[in-house]
């Protein structure tokens, strides 16, 4: 059966300094939740923002260097491994969304947040359901997201050659979970998450990088459907 379509979104907020944010990461086992905020200049509006998903990544590319140029504010938040690690997944994305508002070089008036809620702070805002499809500011903000991970797993990718980073960018695949068995775990792996967890136990650490410090024992909090 198909799925019936989400109405066009009616925001409450009618002004012009409204914030879109965005989240890319939550899933994959190595790196930083990234999020962004961008505010757009009505006044010179970019065509074609859609679901960063749903965008080949040439277009991708393409209107991310138009957001960086055309919106009135954008910023990137994010939360590291150890972050993650030390928060759960849940509590560092909501921190890097935070953190990717308060980097708009000016201030927002509300803010709208893809997905089911919001982090507990002190601008108005509300969520959105499938906003990066629905919401123009969200769409950017999802844009800038996920290119800027794309190119840290692709940075990574140099750093830790031979788990296909660049290629999956982090996420469980078989490639990343047969060279997590083969290799061991970086640095940059999250180690509350399962998978890593038990390869660090049973392989330890990557072995063609720096040793990981310590080995705390975290809560495993994996999500189920997430991107």
């Amino acid at each position: 059966m198909a799925r019936v379509p989400l109405p066009p979104f009616e925001c409450r907020y009618t002004g012009s300094l409204l914030a879109g944010v965005d989240e890319v990461g939550r899933g994959p086992l190595i790196g930083a939740v990234v999020t962004a905020a961008v505010i757009l200049d009505p006044d010179r509006p970019i065509a074609g923002l859609a679901d960063s998903k749903k965008l080949s990544e040439k277009r991708r590319n393409a209107l991310y260097e138009q957001i960086l140029d055309q919106a009135l504010a954008w910023s990137i938040g994010r939360c590291e491994a150890r972050e993650i690690d030390e928060l759960n997944i849940y509590q560092a994305t909501m921190l890097a969304m935070e953190r990717a508002v308060c980097g708009l070089a000016i201030p927002p008036e509300y803010v709208l947040v893809d997905g089911n809620r919001c982090p507990k702070w002190h601008w108005p805002s509300e969520p959105v359901i499938k906003g990066d499809s629905r919401v123009e500011a969200i769409s950017a903000a999802s844009i800038l997201a996920k290119v800027t991970r794309d190119r840290e797993m692709e940075a990574l990718e140099e750093r830790f050659p031979g788990f296909g980073l660049a290629q999956h960018k982090g996420y469980p695949t078989p490639v990343h979970l047969e060279a997590l068995r083969r290799l061991g775990a970086t640095p940059e792996h999250r180690r509350s998450f399962r998978p890593v967890q038990e390869v660090s136990q049973q392989v330890g650490a990557f072995s063609g990088g720096p040793a990981i410090e310590s080995e705390p024992v975290f809560r495993t909090d994996l999500f189920e459907d997430i991107d």
